[in-house]
């Protein structure tokens, strides 16, 4: 049984007159018709095409005879392009789009004047920084906790005492930015007193940029044992840049990294730690819970509670994470190490 402090008759008056429309878990009513646009940062990499793989099983699952279209951006090109695309998501009247953002607050005004034309926006992996533009966030995990997650891998690895260096994404990745935000928080903690965060850099999700960037880190910094990239192209690039150069022994590689694409990295000894959730379920919920916007079945405020088909019951809450904006929190996230890589590579 769940226990609530009352701290006030005012107060809880107010909290049972905000919860009350909330009171009953939504179950998802197929068959509604919605188009749909599901937007990564860009096209080309393993996550996004995980992330479309769950929602197009959660589109045959809810019967939408609407159209799910998968749609995005080149790397070089992607703060305009993802804005081009809301932009024409609007004119072309779609029910909904999912946008994975990668233009920081720059997507606002093409999201603000998506959602004035019906549009109903919704961000997961990545989200709106003002949250302006947006209904929610699907967070895949809280952002918190990937900073202390990232602070624990890079003392883990580094055996408490060691400079390392950040290899991001994008200046603009609300999310890598949050991430990284929180790391700073949690390295200030006494018990990463003896490890040094010299730099970040960005690679701006680019394999060749991404590997040259870490090679660059390598030359400038002789003394850094660890490169942590919070990125899935980072993180490989890195570690393949390594692993040609010989220098998996003298320097290492962390981050957020897709099981089969470092699980070689893992075994040799280049990679020892990183982590993830999964992005299947993260495309399945991200439609499950946009479809329910876009066909009116859910308002997208906090305390509604849904059902999510097979992956369970979700209750939206104010994102802690960000000044404004409300969130979906998925969770969990998996550190992969020599002794489970494999199983979750097959």
């Amino acid at each position: 049984m769940r226990h609530i402090s009352l701290v006030s008759l005012t107060a809880g008056a107010a909290l049972l007159a905000s919860g009350a429309a909330f009171a009953q878990t939504i179950t998802p009513k197929p068959g509604e018709s919605a188009d749909l646009v599901l937007l990564p940062k860009f096209l080309g990499i393993l996550p996004f095409d995980q992330a479309n793989q769950g929602a197009q099983e959660a589109h045959a699952e809810l019967q939408n005879p609407g159209e799910l279209l998968y749609v995005g951006p080149t790397p070089e090109n992607s703060v305009a392009g993802q804005i081009e695309i809301v932009t024409t998501a609007a004119t072309q009247g779609q029910a909904g789009v999912m946008l994975s953002n990668n233009s920081g607050d720059q997507i606002v005004p093409a999201a603000k004047a998506a959602m004035e034309a019906g549009v109903k926006m919704v961000t997961w992996d990545s989200p709106i920084p003002s949250a302006e533009g947006e209904v929610l966030f699907v967070a895949q995990v809280d952002f918190n906790d990937i900073g202390v997650v990232m602070a624990d891998m890079a003392h883990s690895i580094l055996g408490g005492e060691g400079k390392f260096a950040v290899l991001s994404a994008t200046p603009d990745a609300a999310n890598q930015n949050a991430w990284i935000a929180a790391m700073e928080t949690a390295l200030q903690d006494s018990k990463y007193a003896n490890i040094e965060l010299l730099d970040t850099v960005y690679g701006d999700d680019q394999s060749e940029l991404s590997y040259n960037r870490a090679l660059a880190l390598v030359d400038k910094y002789p003394d850094m044992e660890l490169i942590m990239a919070p990125t899935s192209v980072g993180i490989q690039a890195a570690a393949k840049a390594m692993q040609d150069e010989g220098l998996c022994d003298t320097v290492k590689i962390s981050g957020l990294g897709v099981p089969a694409e470092m699980v070689s990295y893992t075994l040799n000894g280049c990679a020892p730690e990183f982590a993830l959730w999964d992005f299947v379920d993260l495309g399945y919920l991200t439609y499950y819970t946009t479809y329910l916007i876009a066909t009116g079945q859910m308002q997208g405020e906090v305390g509604e509670t849904f059902e999510a088909g097979r992956m369970g019951t979700y209750t939206i809450e104010k994102d802690p994470t960000r000044d404004a904006g409300n969130r979906v929190l998925m969770g969990p996230f998996t550190v992969y190490t020599k002794d489970n890589v494999e199983a979750a590579a097959q």
